[in-house]
């Protein structure tokens, strides 16, 4: 026998009130991940965890036919999750060091799109502004593929307590930028970062110019604006020369066109990727080792052996001892398994200084 409409409709209701219920349920853990999300600076959106979920949820769904339909409402039902996290995320304060223009400025912004953007006039305080708990994050650079290491930042994640969750590659071109009308002939002087200035030193050289230093780009940029000198120009973003009413003289002036440089985003709080995830994972770790023949090939014997493999190890001296160095090591792989847990302990065993001072997952 055929249902009533009315009897239908009556247990239309009772479901949507059950899934009323449900939807709050799920809201609240929603908001747990949003607090999970913004205290260890982590994207909001997981693209990798929504395709796993719509593929292993969908599988619930017997009936074929609806089976698509199913998989729309799950899609609309983490969208309007996400809405969420970006409105409980908003205002989060991300500290950066420079000036509006600068690429630390470019790179906060892709990241936190609704984040409030606090700027600092150095590294370390903009890195102390998260320590203290004024800001939630901060975006400071750690390499570019031209100039190298920035030292100062490295020093910082040996130095202190914050904890790298991110790992952010930024496209760098470097333009000479000047007041309207000027011409390339009429420029004497470039001011910018020491970083830029390197990584246009061929541009540089081959014009004779001179070089001023200062703090960073946007801020080369700005003193070319409020400067009455005809015959000096900034290596700055394009991003900057439309922010500050410059022309652009010549693009793309920086002598390794493939010129990226690496952010790390640094929180309070560290966070470890599930035993369970093996694509992408990578970790960096701190250390110094005694002072005695063969004691950093140990460390790496060890790190070898549990099958880790290095991207990359750097030293750097130490500022309290004269001639001695603490390394700088990432590593590809999942930390949080057992092999990692026991490569901590073994390494423990030799070195003076030891610390997991981040986890990110590469793209």
């Amino acid at each position: 026998m055929k249902k009533d409409i009315k009897e239908i409709r009556h247990e239309i209701n009772q479901i949507d009130k059950d899934m009323a219920t449900l939807f709050e349920k799920r809201m609240n853990l929603v908001k747990d991940v949003a607090v999970y999300k913004k205290e260890r600076a982590l994207p909001l959106y997981d693209e990798a965890r929504e395709n796993e979920i719509i593929s292993s949820n969908s599988s619930y769904i017997q009936n074929e036919e609806v089976k698509n339909y199913y998989v729309d409402f799950l899609r609309s039902t983490m969208d309007i999750s996400k809405a969420y996290q970006y409105y409980l995320c908003n205002g989060m304060k991300v500290a950066y060091c420079g000036v509006e223009g600068a690429f630390a400025h470019i790179a906060s912004k892709r990241l936190f799109p609704n984040g409030e953007l606090v700027s600092f006039k150095s590294f370390k305080e903009a890195y102390k502004a998260v320590e203290k708990g004024l800001c939630d994050t901060c975006v400071l650079p750690i390499e570019n593929s031209s100039a190298g290491d920035v030292g100062e930042v490295m020093d910082l994640i040996f130095q202190g307590s914050l904890y790298v969750n991110r790992i952010y590659e930024l496209e760098i071109n470097q333009n000479l930028l000047a007041k309207k009308g000027t011409k390339l002939e009429d420029i004497k002087t470039v001011i910018s970062h020491p970083q830029a200035i390197e990584q246009a030193k061929e541009f540089i050289q081959a014009h004779g110019f001179d070089i001023i230093e200062c703090a960073n780009t946007a801020l080369s940029a700005l003193q070319v604006k409020e400067s009455n000198d005809g015959h000096i120009a900034a290596i700055a973003s394009e991003e900057t020369a439309s922010l500050y009413g410059l022309e652009i003289i010549e693009k793309n002036i920086n002598t390794n066109k493939n010129n990226t440089t690496r952010f790390a985003i640094f929180s309070k709080v560290r966070n470890l990727p599930a035993k369970e995830v093996k694509m992408g994972a990578n970790f960096i770790l701190v250390f110094t080792v005694k002072n005695e023949a063969g004691a950093l090939a140990k460390t790496l014997n060890i790190i070898g052996m549990h099958n880790f493999n290095m991207r990359n190890l750097k030293s750097r001296p130490l500022s309290s001892l004269m001639w001695n160095y603490y390394f700088f090591v990432e590593l590809e792989g999942n930390i949080n398994t057992n092999e990692g847990k026991q490569m901590l302990v073994e390494l423990g065993t030799l070195c003076d200084r030891l610390n997991l001072v981040g986890t990110y997952i590469s793209k």
